[in-house]
């Protein structure tokens, strides 16, 4: 593997030296060549945030993946690291797909589904997937021990391990699809990390017969229940929910070791946006319950292709449960940390068909503002990004709405979702390049999207159509640049 390694290391090397920044981003984690989808191996180890994610460094397409690599003392500023696994053992031969990381005894531990095509690349019709692991003792160069789980009888689609330690047992959760074509998730455990039971639990499955597989799962503590995060593939769109070619949200429930798993709450959208897929948990230094995922979608548009990379992660998320069953989703307290250059925005009407400039070049930024809903009886009325960005309260149908509408690029949507029954809506908003991440009402409800400004038009204003809206007050940041 040492070998694989250093040739994708060398290929990302070399292709940094002639990075497109036009639309890579200054605090988001993202690669500097080649294509990045889901997060993998969120963990703190040894001092250190790690961050690993799937990765083809040889391309901004997908491919054969490897595990890219990046490590931070404070979730923010990221320093990119070697690749920590590449594919090419017998069991890991086309790709070392999604996974986690445990530590253990100052070791750090990656467990990874290898895959296998046996018809071909790209025949999903025809696959072997079996659970592995690889170990490091110094959180950078990894030595794979091979499979630990092998698929069971019945299911071909059998990956995304998450491992973690509860009541004197190590535990893995595995996404997969049977024989008819539904999606769920088995439950694995054991107490060595290496030696894996063989029979397993059906933790939980799907009762909707459009959906085939559970991808991605991750199973949690949160207040006094657990949660169960996963990405279902094959979900219908229903009115404005689950727009997205997949989708990501989360059951609520209870259980314990060897207990069955209660669900209390049924399937939620976890974001509203159009490029939120494949979420993983970890717990802070401080015990904190923290999100990232990433901040695309299967089969969109990725201008940035064209520039060598492709793929980010969202900013890491605090995560909560209150007591209505509904996550809470909140930017770390660490973001605040990049703050300069404060400018407050006062109390204002605008009037209907007026806007306000709050900037001329929002590319990395961070907003807030407050509406008064009561006092607000425009048609919509929000903020814009250029010519292409629209996040706005539509008022006719009770919703919050994110659209765009980039032409060049093929890229005309929107999202909604309820807008909620309050007297103030409080708006933060986080824009850095290519992305815009929302979170309404301290995190009651989030929107995530790429964005890719034509011309360079970052210009950000406040707008209100047909009518007047009131904004209690506002504040903009221009924000520290942490990745270079």
């Amino acid at each position: 593997m040492k070998q694989r390694i250093e040739l994708a290391t060398n290929a990302i090397k070399k292709a940094r030296k002639s990075l497109n920044k036009q639309f890579y981003p200054h605090y988001h984690l993202a690669p500097y060549a080649g294509w990045l989808n889901d997060p993998n191996g969120l963990i703190y180890h040894d001092g250190l945030y790690h961050a690993f994610y799937q990765h083809h460094p040889f391309s901004s397409l997908w491919g054969p993946m490897h595990w890219g690599h990046a490590t931070s003392e404070d979730m923010i500023h990221w320093q990119h690291q070697p690749i920590a696994l590449a594919p090419g053992d017998e069991y890991d031969k086309d790709g070392c797909f999604s996974g986690s990381a445990v530590s253990h005894e100052g070791k750090l531990y990656l467990f990874y589904t290898g895959h296998i095509w046996l018809n071909g690349a790209n025949d999903d019709s025809a696959i072997h997937q079996t659970q592995c692991v690889a170990i490091s003792d110094d959180g950078i160069h990894f030595e794979k021990k091979g499979v630990v789980i092998p698929s069971p009888e019945g299911f071909m689609h059998f990956r995304d391990p998450k491992v973690w330690f509860q009541d004197g047992k190590w535990w893995m959760v595995v996404g997969a699809r049977d024989a008819l074509d539904q999606g769920q998730i088995l439950l694995f455990s054991t107490t060595d990390l290496l030696n894996w039971n063989d029979e397993y639990q059906t933790l939980a499955k799907t009762e909707d017969k459009n959906v085939y597989m559970w991808e991605c799962p991750d199973f949690f503590p949160l207040g006094n229940h657990f949660i169960t995060l996963f990405s279902p593939q094959g979900k219908k769109s229903q009115d404005y929910q689950f727009r997205n070619l997949y989708q990501n949200g989360y059951l609520v429930g209870q259980w314990a070791p060897d207990q069955p798993y209660e669900i209390t709450h049924q399937f939620s959208e976890l974001d509203f946006g159009q490029d939120f897929y494949a979420p993983q948990t970890f717990l802070a230094k401080d015990g904190r319950r923290i999100a990232m995922a990433w901040m695309d979608m299967w089969e969109s548009h990725m201008p940035s292709q064209e520039h060598g990379w492709s793929g980010c992660f969202t900013l890491p998320r605090e995560l909560v449960l209150n007591d209505q069953g509904k996550i809470i989703a909140n930017p770390i307290e660490e973001l605040k940390t990049l703050r300069q250059d404060e400018k407050i925005i006062p109390s204002t009407i605008l009037i209907k068909n007026t806007d306000i400039l709050i900037n001329e070049n929002a590319t990395c930024c961070e907003l807030e503002l407050v509406w008064d809903l009561q006092n607000s009886s425009a048609e919509k009325f929000g903020f814009w990004i250029g010519n292409g960005i629209q996040f706005y309260i539509d008022n006719q149908n009770q919703k919050l709405t994110l659209s765009r509408h980039y032409p060049k690029y093929i890229i005309s949507d929107s999202r909604s979702t309820e807008l909620p029954k309050t007297k103030q809506l409080k708006i933060r908003a986080f824009i850095d390049k290519s992305s815009l991440e929302v979170f309404i009402n301290d995190g009651e409800q989030t929107f995530s999207c790429r964005i890719y400004p034509q011309d360079s038009d970052y210009t950000l204003k406040l707008f209100a159509i047909n009518q007047s809206a009131k904004l209690d007050n506002g504040t903009f940041w221009n924000l520290e640049r942490a990745i270079s």
